[in-house]
Protein backbone atom coordinates (compact mmCIF):
# COMPACT_ATOMS: atom_id res chain seq x y z
CA UNK A 1 0.00 0.00 0.00
CA UNK A 2 2.65 2.33 0.71
CA UNK A 3 4.69 1.80 -3.00
CA UNK A 4 0.49 2.69 -4.44
CA UNK A 5 0.75 6.28 -2.04
CA UNK A 6 3.81 6.53 -3.12
CA UNK A 7 3.39 6.71 -7.15
CA UNK A 8 -0.07 8.56 -6.32
CA UNK A 9 1.70 10.87 -5.12
CA UNK A 10 4.31 11.05 -7.43
CA UNK A 11 2.14 11.23 -10.60
CA UNK A 12 0.25 14.20 -8.70
CA UNK A 13 3.48 16.26 -8.46
CA UNK A 14 4.83 15.56 -11.98
CA UNK A 15 1.55 16.38 -13.50
CA UNK A 16 0.97 19.31 -12.06
CA UNK A 17 3.93 21.02 -12.57
CA UNK A 18 4.48 19.99 -15.66
CA UNK A 19 0.64 19.51 -16.78
CA UNK A 20 0.47 17.82 -20.51
CA UNK A 21 -1.97 19.76 -22.72
CA UNK A 22 -2.53 23.22 -20.33
CA UNK A 23 -3.15 26.04 -22.76
CA UNK A 24 -5.42 27.21 -24.92
CA UNK A 25 -6.82 26.11 -28.15
CA UNK A 26 -7.69 27.96 -31.27
CA UNK A 27 -11.32 27.15 -32.57
CA UNK A 28 -12.62 24.31 -30.39
CA UNK A 29 -15.70 22.51 -31.90
CA UNK A 30 -16.35 21.55 -27.90
CA UNK A 31 -15.65 23.60 -25.05
CA UNK A 32 -16.77 24.21 -21.21
CA UNK A 33 -16.12 26.20 -17.59
CA UNK A 34 -15.79 23.42 -14.73
CA UNK A 35 -15.97 25.32 -10.75
CA UNK A 36 -15.95 23.43 -7.66
CA UNK A 37 -17.19 25.92 -5.49
CA UNK A 38 -15.84 23.74 -2.27
CA UNK A 39 -12.36 24.49 -2.79
CA UNK A 40 -12.20 27.24 -5.61
CA UNK A 41 -11.10 24.99 -8.66
CA UNK A 42 -12.15 26.53 -11.66
CA UNK A 43 -10.58 25.30 -14.82
CA UNK A 44 -12.01 25.43 -18.78
CA UNK A 45 -11.86 22.54 -21.05
CA UNK A 46 -11.47 23.05 -24.73
CA UNK A 47 -11.34 19.78 -27.72
CA UNK A 48 -11.86 19.97 -31.32
CA UNK A 49 -13.54 16.44 -32.92
CA UNK A 50 -12.50 15.69 -36.39
CA UNK A 51 -14.93 12.64 -37.63
CA UNK A 52 -16.49 12.02 -34.03
CA UNK A 53 -12.32 11.76 -32.73
CA UNK A 54 -11.07 14.30 -30.44
CA UNK A 55 -8.36 15.86 -32.70
CA UNK A 56 -6.84 18.45 -30.20
CA UNK A 57 -7.83 18.56 -26.29
CA UNK A 58 -6.55 21.12 -24.27
CA UNK A 59 -7.18 23.09 -20.55
CA UNK A 60 -6.75 26.03 -18.39
CA UNK A 61 -7.55 27.38 -15.42
CA UNK A 62 -6.34 27.83 -11.41
CA UNK A 63 -6.87 24.62 -9.65
CA UNK A 64 -5.23 22.33 -6.54
CA UNK A 65 -2.53 19.88 -7.71
CA UNK A 66 -4.79 16.87 -7.51
CA UNK A 67 -7.73 18.57 -10.18
CA UNK A 68 -4.51 19.94 -12.33
CA UNK A 69 -2.82 16.31 -12.59
CA UNK A 70 -6.70 14.77 -13.50
CA UNK A 71 -6.87 17.11 -15.93
CA UNK A 72 -3.72 16.48 -17.35
CA UNK A 73 -3.92 13.15 -17.76
CA UNK A 74 -7.69 13.43 -18.95
CA UNK A 75 -6.21 15.01 -21.77
CA UNK A 76 -3.71 12.64 -22.49
CA UNK A 77 -5.89 9.62 -22.30
CA UNK A 78 -8.91 10.82 -24.39
CA UNK A 79 -6.97 12.78 -27.34
CA UNK A 80 -7.41 10.17 -29.90
CA UNK A 81 -10.09 8.87 -28.77
CA UNK A 82 -13.64 8.76 -29.92
CA UNK A 83 -16.40 10.53 -28.62
CA UNK A 84 -17.58 7.16 -27.54
CA UNK A 85 -14.97 6.04 -25.75
CA UNK A 86 -14.08 9.21 -24.27
CA UNK A 87 -17.48 9.43 -22.70
CA UNK A 88 -16.96 5.63 -21.76
CA UNK A 89 -13.84 6.28 -20.05
CA UNK A 90 -15.47 9.47 -18.01
CA UNK A 91 -18.09 7.66 -17.27
CA UNK A 92 -15.54 4.58 -15.44
CA UNK A 93 -13.26 7.16 -13.98
CA UNK A 94 -16.03 9.09 -11.90
CA UNK A 95 -16.90 5.69 -10.85
CA UNK A 96 -13.50 5.00 -9.74
CA UNK A 97 -13.11 8.22 -8.18
CA UNK A 98 -16.33 7.84 -5.93
CA UNK A 99 -15.82 4.03 -4.82
CA UNK A 100 -18.51 2.66 -7.44
CA UNK A 101 -15.88 1.12 -9.87
CA UNK A 102 -14.14 -2.63 -9.25
CA UNK A 103 -10.41 -2.80 -10.66
CA UNK A 104 -10.69 -5.96 -9.92
CA UNK A 105 -13.40 -6.23 -13.34
CA UNK A 106 -12.04 -5.56 -16.84
CA UNK A 107 -11.75 -1.65 -17.63
CA UNK A 108 -10.34 0.82 -19.45
CA UNK A 109 -8.44 2.83 -16.10
CA UNK A 110 -5.30 2.00 -17.21
CA UNK A 111 -2.70 4.46 -15.45
CA UNK A 112 -5.51 6.54 -14.24
CA UNK A 113 -5.80 3.90 -11.34
CA UNK A 114 -3.52 6.14 -9.43
CA UNK A 115 -6.49 8.03 -8.89
CA UNK A 116 -8.19 4.91 -6.87
CA UNK A 117 -7.34 6.06 -3.76
CA UNK A 118 -8.84 9.32 -3.94
CA UNK A 119 -12.02 7.71 -2.60
CA UNK A 120 -10.51 7.42 0.60
CA UNK A 121 -10.27 11.77 0.87
CA UNK A 122 -14.17 12.50 0.33
CA UNK A 123 -12.66 16.37 0.22
CA UNK A 124 -10.55 15.69 -2.51
CA UNK A 125 -13.02 13.51 -4.46
CA UNK A 126 -14.51 16.44 -6.43
CA UNK A 127 -11.45 17.56 -7.20
CA UNK A 128 -10.55 14.89 -9.06
CA UNK A 129 -13.61 14.92 -11.40
CA UNK A 130 -14.05 18.42 -12.20
CA UNK A 131 -12.28 17.92 -15.20
CA UNK A 132 -14.31 14.46 -15.91
CA UNK A 133 -17.43 16.60 -15.62
CA UNK A 134 -16.40 19.45 -17.22
CA UNK A 135 -14.98 17.05 -20.42
CA UNK A 136 -18.88 15.75 -20.48
CA UNK A 137 -20.11 19.55 -20.29
CA UNK A 138 -18.43 20.01 -23.49
CA UNK A 139 -19.60 16.85 -25.32
CA UNK A 140 -22.81 17.85 -24.34
CA UNK A 141 -22.86 21.16 -25.28
CA UNK A 142 -23.20 22.89 -21.63
CA UNK A 143 -21.25 26.55 -20.98
CA UNK A 144 -21.00 25.29 -17.23
CA UNK A 145 -20.02 22.33 -14.78
CA UNK A 146 -19.91 21.88 -11.77
CA UNK A 147 -18.84 19.21 -9.21
CA UNK A 148 -22.41 20.44 -6.90
CA UNK A 149 -25.05 19.48 -9.92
Amino acid sequence: MADYKALYQEVILDHNKKPRNYGTLAHPSHHAEGHNPLCGDHLSVALRLQDETIDQIAFQGESCAICKASASMMTAAVKGKTREQAQALSQEFLAMATGKLDLNQPNQIGRLAVFAGVRDLPTRVKCAILPWHTLQAAFNSQAMASTET
